[in-house]
């Protein structure tokens, strides 16, 4: 899965991903960066 990482400011591979629900019952993913360890968050569909 590939993201928006803020730290490195450019899409990266996002490692450890998994499936989560927010709130409003729209799907995200959620995972770490892999060269710099930051938190990424991606929003998909319903």
């Amino acid at each position: 899965m590939e993201a928006y990482c803020v730290k490195c400011k450019e899409k990266k591979e996002m490692k450890g991903a998994k499936e989560v629900t927010m709130k409003n019952g729209k799907k995200a993913m959620t995972g770490t960066c892999e060269s710099c360890g930051t938190k990424m968050f991606k929003i998909g569909g319903k």
